[in-house]
């Protein structure tokens, strides 16, 4: 298998990268991921919250899943100003270090507003004394003049507020935009189908392609739909972070690097029966890979799955990423293709009924 992701592929993530999902509010960009993987899969659903499922042999008792989250950061409006200024709070991890000057899409029931994180101009600001971005100082400017001139248009407290910046490419091996995180896991997984409808694999078990809601504050849509599926082996796909760009300690955050290939971590919440199946798999198909470890919790999904139920054996592939939660997160092609291979060829090294247990 030479070439993994086509420029139909390329397409759709384009899309479904620059549509907004924050966190809560993923519906859109759950229809977009249903209908690319709608003809590779023999059934679907969602549940309450709407997470997205797409099942292959959806008749087999031995369930295995294959997961990656939706749901982007974002803002909330928290506080209008009688003036017309809007106060923001999070969504998940936005980080506010970046907001000042960018251009964002407030979301009313009245369509898009748009508008901009102001910023005092340089030349009003004291050397020496200036504030850095905080919580307490960025805001919004959607050019009112008073808070009934920004209620007219549709803005209230809890309109969610997005960042309006779309996917390139960059020296032609580089995606970049908002969302990387995850909704590259969303394509990863979506791939998946497809490869395993193009090659017509037989798989003697259920595959549940899962795209969860709800990750950026506390997986909490990985936990709901771990106690529905009730799985016997969950592959979860995340980002990790590129650590080899300025400003990063790796005697903190360790040593990976885009081009490299896909993260495998240990942790205790990484079964090392299925790690070390995945591992073998990478080794047999010449796929790169780099390995990492948590120190308690792996911060993904693969928590929530892997202490669902009463214990699923569960592995986390992972995507190295730069400039995370960020406009412009970016990673390396041949990367997101590796990674499409290693859950590909780890889906169909699991036997059906295959036991990970340690003691038999």
């Amino acid at each position: 298998m030479k070439k993994v992701i086509t420029s139909k592929s390329e397409k759709f993530l384009e899309e479904y990268l620059n549509n907004p999902s924050p966190t809560g509010f993923e519906v859109e960009g759950q229809k977009i991921w249903l209908d690319y993987i709608r003809p590779y899969i023999d059934d679907h659903f969602s549940d309450n919250y709407g997470t997205v499922v797409g099942v292959i042999n959806p008749e087999a008792k031995y369930k295995v899943v294959i997961e990656a989250h939706a749901d982007e950061i974002s803002w909330f409006v928290h506080y209008i100003t009688d003036d017309g200024f809007i106060y923001v709070r999070r969504n998940g991890g936005s980080d506010h270090m970046i907001a000042p000057s960018k251009r964002v899409n407030i979301h009313t029931d009245k369509g898009v507003v748009k508008a901009i994180f102001g910023w005092p101009a340089i030349h009003t600001r004291t050397p020496g004394k200036e504030e850095a971005p905080s919580l307490k100082n960025i805001f919004l400017d959607c050019g009112c003049s008073s808070k009934d001139e920004v209620e007219k248009m549709g803005i209230h407290v809890g309109c969610v507020v997005t960042f309006e910046d779309e996917f390139m490419m960059l020296n032609k091996n580089r995606y970049c935009g908002r969302a990387l995180d995850n909704r590259m896991g969303g394509f990863m997984i979506a791939e998946v189908a497809r490869l395993l409808h193009k090659e017509k694999a037989k798989l003697p078990f259920g595959l549940y392609v899962v795209n969860s809601v709800q990750e950026e504050v506390g997986l909490r849509g990985a936990q709901m739909i771990a106690q529905k599926i009730s799985p016997d082996v969950a592959i979860v796909t995340d980002v990790c972070h590129d650590t080899n760009t300025p400003m990063i300690n790796k005697v903190e955050q360790g040593d990976l690097k885009s081009g490299e290939g896909p993260v495998l971590t240990y942790g205790p919440a990484v079964q090392n029966n299925l790690l070390n199946l995945v591992i073998k798999t990478a080794n047999k198909h010449k796929i790169p890979f780099q390995r990492a470890a948590a120190s308690r919790a792996t911060g993904t999904d693969t928590d929530a799955f892997a202490y669902s139920n009463e214990g699923v054996p569960s592995v986390l592939i992972s995507l190295p990423l730069r400039y995370m939660h960020t406009t412009v997160e970016t990673c390396r092609r041949e990367d997101v293709e590796n990674s499409i291979r290693l859950i590909y060829e780890s889906v169909k090294s699991i036997k059906n009924n295959q036991d990970f247990s340690y003691y038999k």
